[in-house]
């Protein structure tokens, strides 16, 4: 493999570049319609036709009434000692982390007048969270970073759909993560149909408020498809990282950083902006390098022959220019000071920095959420958070005097917009 190597290209030509992993394929309306018949058919069918599908695509054995995981089975799932520390660790970090996120309801007063915002959880969430390859690597630190934002914002109902394997069994790891968070509920469907068992309810499903978690490109179209049905955390594509580095980086580093995304998905983007030649010569061969004891070396040859590139810029500062132009779901600012090039961030889903900041750090481990915004979308949504699972309520209470003093203006702004019973309404206070 030889990683494209891009000499001060304009932003106009890398956008280009780029663009080609966010455009719908000629696949995309026949994949769509794929999609609406499975909510279509979950909505009239219900269980049974959650059940059909489960038993087509994963578990030949899968009837309605065992869709969901028995309490059972999460109780006494057993994993080693030492992983389960690990996953508690992560979640305690994940959990101070977004504790600080918390809003609270305020009230102010003006003459006459208390006015205020409520800050309420949704009643209930829905979260996906794949399977991985055969249900042998599941995403547990998925199932971390969408659950915990939601207890910590007050959801008390929340389910948790993910793909059974073959057997009919979910991964120990899922269950026992879940069970040190508290889920219970829990069921064996992927896919579409889990989508639409969470968003329109079945039999023995009840419907969510939120839908949050990463999946496939079925489950993401799904995902927009019933939204407005229900709220969903955002629509993600697949994975990207771009790094900025100078000449005290690591070619050692920066390869396997941008490989760390590569073997997520064919995809998926690695980027290295640098205005070191001897660096991006260097990182260049690390990557031959390192792909070759690389367990998903083949899918990481793809994802970096198609959508990575080294991008040879003049300086630092038109290298945070592309950047921002580019939006980007990670970057990482392998720089000597990488404090001085945070006021020139504008756009990146999160951003990580110093050459002792891997990228995966913030995946499993330091606190802060790691579903993004992706394929440009950073430059007006944001990460996962406890806002995602919060909605505000204007409080409005006023006194007669008020009504009194402002019930004439009030009258007159209906009125410019052609609304007379709202004016009348105003009226029938003040003029009694």
């Amino acid at each position: 493999m030889s990683i494209r190597v891009l000499s001060h290209p304009s932003l106009s030509e890398l956008r280009a570049w780029l663009a080609g992993r966010g455009a719908p394929g000629a696949d995309m309306a026949a994949l769509e319609a794929q999609v609406r018949e499975v909510l279509a058919t979950v909505q009239a069918e219900g269980d049974a036709a959650v059940a059909r599908y489960t038993a087509r695509f994963d578990w030949p054995h899968a009837a309605a009434q065992t869709i969901r995981v028995p309490e059972a089975d999460i109780a006494s799932a057993s994993i080693p000692e030492a992983d389960a520390a690990a996953i508690a660790e992560a979640a305690a970090h994940i959990r101070a982390f977004h504790e600080r996120q918390r809003q609270n309801s305020w009230f102010t007063h003006a003459p006459g007048a208390i006015l205020g915002q409520l800050v309420l959880p949704v009643g209930r969430a829905g979260l996906y969270v794949p399977g991985g390859t055969g249900g042998n690597t599941p995403l547990i630190s998925s199932l971390l970073m969408t659950a915990i934002p939601a207890q910590v914002a007050g959801v008390t109902s929340i389910a948790v759909a993910t793909p059974p394997r073959p057997d009919g069994t979910v991964n120990p790891y899922l269950l026992a993560t879940a069970r040190m968070l508290g889920i219970t509920e829990i069921y064996r469907m992927g896919s579409a149909w889990a989508i639409a068992a969470l968003a329109l309810g079945t039999e023995s499903i009840s419907a969510v408020d939120v839908i949050a978690g990463p999946g496939n490109i079925y489950v993401t179209t799904a995902k927009r498809l019933v939204a407005g049905i229900v709220g969903i955390d955002m629509i993600a594509g697949p994975s990207e990282i771009a790094i900025l580095a100078d000449a005290s980086a690591t070619a050692h580093y920066l390869a396997a950083d941008m490989l760390s995304q590569a073997e997520h998905d064919p995809m998926a983007s690695a980027l290295l902006f640098t205005p070191d030649t001897s660096l991006a010569r260097a990182t260049a061969a690390e990557l031959e390098r390192q792909l070759d004891d690389l367990p998903r070396a083949e899918l990481a040859r793809k994802a970096l022959a198609d959508w990575g590139a080294i991008v040879l810029v003049p300086d630092l500062a038109t290298g945070m220019e592309y950047i921002n132009a580019l939006a980007p779901e990670h970057v990482e600012l392998a720089v000597a000071d990488p404090w001085a090039l945070v006021p020139l961030v504008r756009h990146a889903g999160a951003v990580f920095l110093g050459h002792t900041t891997p990228e995966p750090v913030g995946d499993y481990f330091a606190g802060p959420n790691h579903v993004l915004p992706t394929l440009g979308t950073a430059r007006f949504a944001q990460a996962l958070s406890v806002a995602t699972f919060c909605k505000t309520t204007s409080l409005v209470a006023t006194d007669p005097a008020y009504v009194a003093r402002h019930g004439a203006t009030i009258a007159r702004l209906a009125r410019l917009e052609g609304l007379e019973a709202h004016a009348r309404s105003i009226e029938s206070r003040f003029k009694e």
